[in-house]
This record gives C-alpha cells, sequence and structure tokens, in this order.
C-alpha cells in the first residue's frame, strides 16, 4: 500500500505540472485561454500581481465554498491549488512569445495535450478533485425546483460566469479559448482509462 500511495502521489505531482506548463503554453501563445485562465488572467491584471499567484489564491478561496457544499479535500486537492500557479510563474519567464502565427498555434495545441495529459495522470491519482472541480460536483448535489443539476449544467454555468467576469477584469477569448473548451474533455475522456486502469492493476497486485 505505501508502494502504491508514493505513485498515486507521484503522479498526481507530475499531472499538476503538466496541467501548470499547458497553462503557460496558452498563455505565451496569446491565442485565447481557458475560461477559468480568463478569469485569473483578468484579475491579475486588475491586481498587478502574477498570474500564477492569482491561480493559488482563487483555488484557496474556492476550498471556502467546500465547505457549505460539504465537499471533502483531498491531498490530491490541496496540490492542485498550490502546485499548478507555482509552475505557471516558474515556466512563464523560460517560454517566449513567439511572432510567427503557425507557432502559436502549434503551442495551443501542444497546451492542449499536455493539460490532457496532466489531468488523467492527477484524477486517475484518485487523490481528491481540483478546487474548481469540486465546486462543480458540489453544485451538483443541489437540485433547482425538484430536479437535480447535472455536473454537465454546474460546470457550462460555472465556467461561463468566470468566463464572463474574466471579460469583464480585461481578459479576452480567442481560437485558442475554443480549442480548449471543446478539446479537453474528449482528450482527458480518451486518455484517463488507461491510467485508470493501470492503478487498479496495481491494486490486484
Amino acid at each position: 500500500m505505501p508502494k502504491l500511495y508514493a505513485e498515486k502521489l507521484a503522479r498526481c505531482i507530475t499531472g499538476l505540472a503538466f496541467f501548470g506548463f499547458g497553462i503557460t503554453l496558452f498563455l505565451r501563445a496569446n491565442l485565447g485561454l481557458a475560461p477559468w485562465d480568463i478569469f485569473h488572467k483578468g484579475l491579475s491584471e486588475k491586481l498587478d500581481i502574477s498570474i500564477g499567484l492569482v491561480i493559488e489564491g482563487v483555488g484557496l478561496l474556492l476550498l471556502l465554498l467546500w465547505i457549505p457544499l460539504r465537499q471533502r479535500p483531498g491531498v490530491g486537492t490541496i496540490l492542485n491549488a498550490l502546485e499548478i500557479g507555482f509552475v505557471v510563474n516558474l515556466t512563464k519567464p523560460l517560454i517566449g512569445e513567439p511572432d510567427l502565427l503557425v507557432i502559436r498555434a502549434l503551442m495551443v495545441v501542444a497546451g492542449v495535450l499536455v493539460i490532457g495529459l496532466g489531468s488523467a495522470l492527477y484524477i486517475g491519482a484518485g487523490l481528491g478533485s481540483g478546487p474548481r472541480d469540486g465546486l462543480m460536483l458540489g453544485l451538483s448535489k443541489y437540485s433547482i425546483r425538484g430536479r437535480q443539476i447535472s455536473i454537465r449544467v454546474a460546470r457550462t454555468v460555472v465556467e461561463l460566469t468566470v468566463m464572463v467576469a474574466g471579460l469583464f477584469l480585461g481578459g479576452s477569448i480567442g481560437i485558442g479559448t475554443l480549442i480548449f473548451m471543446f478539446g479537453i474533455g474528449p482528450l482527458v475522456q480518451l486518455i484517463l482509462p488507461r491510467f485508470e486502469m493501470r492503478l487498479l492493476s496495481d491494486q490486484k497486485r
């Protein structure tokens, strides 16, 4: 069991590092960000602090909303709140902003792939959902006029809300936003079972 937990922890940490690096690729490509990162960037510019610090701060504040939603954080939840922003701040100065549109487009595609792989690694580790995903899961437990709120509806409402808020804060959308929104779900769905099956096989040994 300790060996299995160590592997899960390593997968989680590696996955979150990939996730943070993927965000950096999107930032440097400058072709549009994921909805949450539109909000993070807008808030970063308004407060004049690094976007990595904003990602960490928002993640930790969202955990407070978990209390009334009766969500329980795991080790992966705390790592998610802290590590992604740290990696963004660490890698952003190392990646330049290319002028060629082709290179920027390739960075967006690479960003989606890296974030997809990172998501599969940390979700497959099973050490707790991220602060933002946990908010959506918590909302899905409630009902409106007797009808249960689906995870899909909760996710859509939350992401549209933060995206609009980000636009008001000065953020912007682009082709990268659309690529992320329509690409990340199918990509994670494709990759995730491979990591979950590996973990299950490890448990049987």
